[in-house]
């Protein structure tokens, strides 16, 4: 086991902050180089006091390709954050450019990284990184992941409030997307019939708690920023999973993510044949090499049923807009920070 080297590409906004000192303490990253257009260096120098192995430097916008060189794995959670009444579209137009120009450098300078992107909003975000990837002809399915684990980090959170029985580390399998309706939480599949203890109206409660718990958070916070800590945590969660299967060899990980489903054509091919998606959150089993596996959508519920139904349409229109942003190569938006 060799620690490598990660980079964060917005690491001085309110997810890459935490985020750095979160995955500073792992033994399985030597590096840890932090890309922002701002304090990128002061916050470098801020965690380098932090007594682990883990080295750290700061680059600013200048500095991509530096920053990005060698990289094993690549953290995106650069953009602008989700304020009070602005939609999952006002964000696409912010942050689509950011995402296009990091992904850009990522086919220059570390083709072979495992990217994670956590740039809302994700159901178009990934497919303009992996559009990029292709047009450089170095895109690799089993390495690219949208990160939706805060959507399981909150179902278990939400489910155990509702239960105190139930512990909040109860994993939930959540599928779709990583947005509104197209966040799909199976509850069906808790154990002891937990479904079956709500009412319909308690059901529909908390279905919509977890598909919109992001506004739960902005509303919360007052405009001051969106749900930055928790998804940092997640974000860590996921990377650090990531790292335990492809750098120290571990076997059985599995996270939620939002993924390209050729990843896995054997275990995808009927479910894409059946919605005509290329892209879809589902529970993920890491390898050496990324994707291991994409488990199957379990057996679902008739009202579970009628949310992928609604989610489906949805996540069309979310991923053929973030597709288009590279491939029709008109679209103009304005320039935001990393």
């Amino acid at each position: 086991m060799s620690p490598v080297k990660v980079v964060i590409c917005g690491a001085a906004g309110g997810i890459g902050q935490p985020l750095s000192l979160l995955l500073k303490q792992s033994d399985l990253i030597a590096h840890l180089a932090l890309l922002g257009v701002v304090t990128a260096s002061g916050i470098a120098a801020d965690l380098s006091h932090i007594n682990t192995k883990c080295k750290v430097t700061g680059h600013g916008k200048d500095q991509i390709d530096e920053a990005l060189q060698g990289a094993h794995t690549v953290v995106i959670p650069a953009g602008v954050p989700r304020k009070p009444g602005m939609t999952r579209d006002d964000l696409f137009k912010l942050n689509a450019g950011i995402v296009r120009d990091l992904a850009e450098g990522i086919a220059k300078n570390c083709p072979k990284a495992f990217v994670l992107v956590i740039s809302n909003p994700v159901n178009s975000t990934v497919p303009i990184v992996c559009q990029v990837l292709k047009s450089h002809g170095v895109f690799n399915p089993s390495k690219v992941f949208g990160i939706s684990t805060l959507d399981v980090v909150r179902a278990s959170s939400f489910v155990s409030e509702v239960n105190p029985a139930i512990d909040p580390s109860t994993r939930v399998t959540v599928v779709g997307g990583h947005s509104g309706v197209t966040i799909v939480p199976l509850l069906s599949q808790l154990p002891n019939n937990f479904v079956d203890s709500l009412s319909r109206d308690q059901l529909d409660a908390l279905t919509h708690r977890i598909q919109y718990g992001g506004d739960e958070v902005v509303k919360a916070k007052k405009g001051a920023g969106s749900a930055t800590l928790s998804m940092a945590y997640a974000g860590a969660r996921f990377t650090l999973g990531l790292l335990q299967a492809t750098v120290a060899g571990k076997t059985g990980v599995v996270e939620s993510a939002y993924v390209h489903l050729d990843a896995d054509k054997e275990n995808t091919a009927a479910f894409k044949a059946k919605t005509g998606l290329d892209y879809f959150a589902l529970d993920v089993e890491f390898g050496r090499e990324g994707v291991s596996r994409i488990l199957k959508l379990p057996k679902v519920s008739r009202y579970e049923q009628a949310l992928l139904d609604a989610a489906i349409p949805e996540l069309k229109t979310n991923i053929a807009k973030g597709a288009a942003f590279i491939t029709d190569s008109v679209a103009h938006w304005p320039e935001a920070r990393l």
